[in-house]
């Protein structure tokens, strides 16, 4: 089926809220916060038919499918996928929809790197027993150090402090020198620059000696989800990362379930920093073709 698709943008901000509230389950992946900010890199277009939210990447490979956002209950599946169509980062919600509909003419894999990681808010706010010990201890090390954090939420004087504090992040680990980094700390800056825009974006930042050490970036996604952006920190600072994850969950999460830190793109270094922190499920997702 032929649609016509745009670059996404944040004019249709509106519309695509309407169609993302509707959606049955809500993949970090899917929010307007990583389609705006991702949105150059993967040269990533929408259209609006069918009652639903269409998406497709462009780049930098070649064109292919994103799950569309909206209400999957009432859609006529049949009538609106082209057969040979594939689709990447499909929620488990989504795909097991698809299985009723299609049978054998799906195809489906599962892409262990865009599963989501989901946490105990509880846990991370606690850090309860033995599993935690470790992350306890940065967070008491960080606090005989430093003091009682000092925390802030975000308003316009934080987000330059996170703008300023991601340069010099970005110094330290070279993000010219690597693609994926310096995408993100282009997505990072796209975000921040028009944080505003965002309905249920939220904040925090830890503070030392008036001086900003460490950011996180999150968003409501439903009822019981809080969806983890960006998470930085100077790396100098011992404790700094384990003590932002545990004050921002404290401070800003309190009434929700869980957190989600999105996936960790089969990057073996990140998926072990996401184990530490023993997530109790996952969000999977698939690549699914339609025959």
């Amino acid at each position: 089926m032929q649609r016509t698709y745009t670059p996404v943008t944040l004019d249709e901000t509106e519309r695509f809220y309407t169609y993302w509230k509707a959606t049955p389950q809500r993949s970090i992946d899917y929010s307007l916060v990583n389609l705006w900010g991702w949105q150059q890199h993967y040269g990533l277009e929408w259209s609006f038919a069918d009652d639903l939210c269409w998406l497709r990447q462009t780049a930098p490979c070649d064109t292919v499918c994103w799950a569309p956002v909206g209400d999957w209950t009432k859609v006529d599946w049949e009538k609106v996928i082209t057969p040979g169509t594939t689709f990447i980062r499909v929620p488990e919600t989504l795909e097991a929809m698809w299985r009723e509909v299609f049978g054998e003419r799906m195809t489906s894999v599962e892409a262990r790197g865009q599963w989501e990681y989901i946490y105990s808010r509880e846990e991370l706010a606690q850090l309860p027993g033995r599993p935690f010990h470790k992350k306890k201890n940065h967070v008491s090390a960080y606090v005989r150090t430093y003091g009682e954090p000092d925390y802030h939420r975000l308003d316009d004087k934080m987000v330059e402090d996170c703008l300023a504090l991601q340069d010099v992040w970005c110094q330290w680990h070279g993000c010219e020198g690597s693609p994926s980094l310096n995408a993100e700390n282009d997505a990072i800056n796209r975000v921040l620059a028009h944080y505003e825009h965002f309905r249920n974006l939220c904040g925090g930042a830890l503070y030392i000696n008036g001086e900003i050490a460490a950011f996180t970036i999150a968003e409501r996604l439903d009822e019981a989800n809080m969806g983890v952006h960006y998470e930085k920190g100077l790396n100098d600072i011992r404790g700094v990362y384990q003590t932002i994850n545990n004050v921002f969950c404290k401070r800003e999460c309190e009434d929700v379930a869980f957190i989600n830190r999105a996936q960790d793109l089969d990057e073996e270094g990140l998926r072990h920093a996401k184990e530490s922190y023993h997530p109790v499920t996952f969000l999977h997702k698939f690549t699914v073709t339609i025959r």
